[in-house]
């Protein structure tokens, strides 16, 4: 990702395996924000995203299978859970980031961010994600560099931790033979097989471990040795054009380590307990949404399917992984579903409730956060 202008001050994007070391000017004006969230980024995702489930709806719609749902007596009650679901998303989201600020952002000024982390991340390639763009608007909030920096870096870390303890409760839970959906003579166009879903997924998770272990001893144990070891890795031949991002990301880790390391184990409980809440939340929405759609008792089942699907939405290059997500989600979800049209219908529903919203309340948000901070006065 390229960002207009010098640069004034100086962060290293290393998100989970998401790493893009990238120099950024902290001190970046309100017209550079804006041209980060120009139209022509707004306008792709909604394009390819709504294009391409069309595209499936029509391609295998069935009018007899469309009337041949039964729709569930308490179906609105579980589409307004739906909505529940996406309102403590958010909210396990804005509270996080008032632990980790300590209260030193206001809670307006938490739901922007989080809503504008959200936003960017639905316009942004998944394999980048929004966190790159959070350092910007982190920054702008003129809180000091050191804390701005390290609240971006642990709450990527809460992020990834929560994935790796999830990953194996489920497989105790569930068994590792329906935690991968079997694809094997489904009615699904996918050049993906039971086995390179299983390969792929393991080797994400292996780097998700490394990457959450590489942190968790980054901040609360050795921050020092870490920057050493960075910057003696981007000192190899392959790496040393990135020589002063790799400095920029051990100096951001020392950072970090400094502002977290001495926190309560009441603070890090609240904090993760906040992360648990936003993640189970975010799942729970197309749970929720199965239950109107066709009534189920596999609610773990759909939960771990998430999770290995949530792995995969990281790789596509599309924003937000348009197209791809509306694409895979008969693979791990349409053996909930009676019918392949009904699955496709309902991969609409899913992206229109849980990505679609985030783009128009962003358009909504950001000018009048835009205002906000260009008036706040720096500390």
């Amino acid at each position: 990702m390229d960002f207009d202008g010098g640069v004034i001050g100086r962060v290293s994007h290393a998100v989970g395996p998401r790493c893009i070391f990238t120099d950024l000017k902290v001190k970046a004006s309100s017209a550079q924000i804006s041209r980060l969230f120009s139209g022509r980024r707004i306008f792709i995702p909604i394009v390819i995203g709504v294009g391409i489930a069309i595209y499936f709806i029509w391609r295998d719609f069935d009018y007899e299978a469309i009337l041949s749902v039964k729709w569930r007596k308490n179906a609105l009650i579980w589409l307004i859970g739906a909505f529940l679901m996406i309102v403590l998303r958010d909210f396990g989201y804005i509270l996080r980031l008032r632990i980790l600020s300590e209260r030193k952002l206001s809670w307006r000024q938490c739901f922007e961010i989080a809503l504008l982390w959200e936003f960017a991340s639905a316009i942004s390639p998944g394999a980048i994600g929004g966190t790159a763009v959070a350092f910007l608007i982190m920054a702008q909030e003129k809180m000091k560099a050191g804390l701005t920096t390290a609240i971006v870096i642990v709450t990527a870390f809460l992020d990834e931790l929560f994935y790796i303890i999830m990953v194996p409760l489920l497989l105790i839970l569930i068994g590792g033979e329906r935690l991968i959906p079997d694809i094997t003579g489904a009615h699904v166009n996918s050049v993906l097989s039971t086995n390179n879903l299983l390969g792929l997924f393991w080797v994400a998770y292996g780097v998700l471990a490394l990457w959450t272990l590489f942190l968790f001893i980054a901040l609360f144990y050795r921050p020092v040795i870490i920057k050493r070891l960075i910057m003696l890795i981007f000192r190899l031949p392959v790496l040393r054009k990135k020589k002063t991002s790799g400095q920029n990301l051990g100096r951001d880790l020392v950072l970090a380590s400094k502002e977290f390391r001495g926190k309560t184990k009441v603070f890090w409980v609240n904090a993760f307990m906040a992360t648990f809440l936003s993640w189970t939340a975010r799942f729970m929405v197309l749970n929720s949404l199965l239950m109107a759609f066709a009534g189920f008792n596999e609610h773990i089942l759909a939960y771990g399917r998430q999770l290995v699907m949530w792995v995969i939405l990281l790789l596509p290059v599309t924003p937000g992984a348009s197209g791809i997500a509306e694409g895979i989600f008969p693979v791990f979800i349409g053996e909930f579903l009676p019918d392949i049209h009904i699955s496709r219908i309902l991969a609409l529903v899913w992206r229109m409730l849980s990505y679609y919203p985030y783009i128009l309340i962003g358009i909504i948000i950001l000018p009048l956060w835009l205002k906000r901070v260009k008036s706040k006065p720096a500390l």
